[in-house]
C-alpha cells in the first residue's frame, strides 16, 4: 500500500467523472490520440475533427460545462451536509485523468471515494469502465470506492427533459416526431448482454409518459455519433431515422431529446445542431433539440441527494 503524504481526512471524496475534451486547438491532436489508444490520427482525420470544432466556435464548451457541474454539485452537497464531501473531477481522455485525481486524493489523505459519472445510462463500456479505472487506481492506496451506476430515471432529470420538451413541442408543427438519442456503442457490447439500450428506453418512456406522448408513433429511440470502426454499431442512426420520417406521409418535424448527454459538447452542438438539423431541414422537416442539463441546480441537487444516500 502506498503511503499518503497527509494524515487521513474525515471528508469523503466525490469523484465526478466525464469524458473530457480539448481545452485549446493545440490539445485536439493529443486528445484524439488518447481516444485512439495512443495511435495518432491521420492528417485527414485530424483536419476533419478540427473542422468540426471550428464549426462550433473553435473548441468545445464541455470543459467549462463540466467544471460548472462540479461546482454546482459541491454547492448542493454543502447545503445538505456541510464540510462532509469534496467534489473533484476525473476525466477519461483529458487531464485531470481519473488516475491522476485518485492519486492526488490519496496524497491528501482521503480514504473513501464515491464515484459519479456525468452520464445517466449504465453501460459496461462507459460507466463500468470509469468505475473500474477508479477502483484500480484506488486499490494500491487502500481507498474504499463506491459508485452510482445509473440515474436514468432520476425524477429531477426526467422532469427537466419533460418540461423543456413540452415547451418546444408547443412551437413545433403538427405530426412532429420525438427522437430520444444517446451515443451509439459497438453492437458486440449489446450482444454480450449490456443493459445500455434498456437504460435509454427507460428514460425515454419516463419522459414520454410525463409529456403525454402515449402513442408509440409520436416518439422513438435513435442512436448517434457512432465510431468510425469496421465493426457494426447499434442503430438505427438518427440520420437514417430522419430519412425515414421525411419519406413518410405524416411527418412534418423532428424534436431530438439527446438524453444520453448531460452537457453541451461536440456530439450535441455539431452532430445534432448542425449535421442532423441540416439533414432534416434539407428534407423539409422542422428541427429542434431539447436543452442539456449542464449545471441545472435541481438536477445537481438530486444527484447530491443520491451521493448522500449511498454514503449512509
Amino acid at each position: 500500500m502506498n503511503a499518503t503524504t497527509n494524515s487521513p481526512t474525515t471528508k469523503t471524496a466525490v469523484l465526478l467523472m466525464a469524458y473530457g475534451t480539448p481545452r485549446t486547438p493545440a490539445e485536439i491532436e493529443p486528445y484524439y490520440t488518447d481516444i485512439r489508444r495512443g495511435r495518432p490520427p491521420t492528417p485527414e482525420l485530424l483536419a476533419e475533427l478540427t473542422g468540426r470544432y471550428d464549426a462550433i466556435g473553435g473548441i468545445s464548451p464541455l470543459a467549462a460545462r463540466t467544471e460548472a457541474q462540479r461546482d454546482a454539485l459541491q454547492r448542493a452537497l454543502d447545503a445538505i451536509a456541510p464540510d462532509t464531501y469534496e467534489v473533484v473531477l476525473g476525466l477519461k481522455h483529458a487531464e485531470p485523468k481519473i488516475e491522476t485525481a485518485v492519486d492526488e486524493l490519496a496524497q491528501r489523505g482521503f480514504r473513501s471515494i464515491i464515484g459519479l459519472v456525468l452520464a445517466p445510462h449504465y453501460s459496461s463500456y462507459s460507466i463500468g469502465q470509469y468505475m473500474d479505472r477508479t477502483r484500480a487506481a484506488a486499490e494500491p492506496h487502500g481507498i474504499a470506492v463506491t459508485g452510482i451506476d445509473s440515474w436514468a430515471v432520476e425524477s429531477a432529470f426526467v422532469e427537466f427533459l419533460a418540461a423543456d420538451m413540452s415547451a418546444r413541442l408547443s412551437r413545433m408543427p403538427a405530426n412532429t416526431k420525438v427522437l430520444f438519442t444517446a451515443h451509439s456503442l459497438p453492437q458486440r457490447i449489446i450482444d454480450a448482454g449490456d443493459p445500455y439500450p434498456n437504460e435509454l428506453r427507460a428514460t425515454a418512456e419516463a419522459v414520454a409518459a410525463r409529456v403525454g406522448l402515449n402513442d408509440w408513433s409520436t416518439w422513438s429511440v435513435a442512436w448517434q455519433s457512432a465510431g468510425r470502426t469496421p465493426e457494426p454499431w447499434i442503430g438505427p442512426d438518427i440520420l437514417a431515422v430522419i430519412d425515414d420520417l421525411a419519406a413518410s406521409e405524416n411527418s412534418s418535424g423532428v424534436l431530438v431529446c439527446a438524453c444520453g448527454f448531460v452537457a453541451d459538447h461536440l456530439e450535441v452542438l455539431y452532430d445534432l445542431d448542425i449535421e442532423a438539423r441540416h439533414h432534416a431541414e434539407a428534407k423539409g422537416l422542422a428541427f429542434d433539440r431539447t436543452a442539456c442539463v449542464n449545471d441545472d441546480a435541481t438536477v445537481m441537487n438530486a444527484l447530491a441527494r443520491r451521493v448522500v444516500d449511498i454514503d449512509r
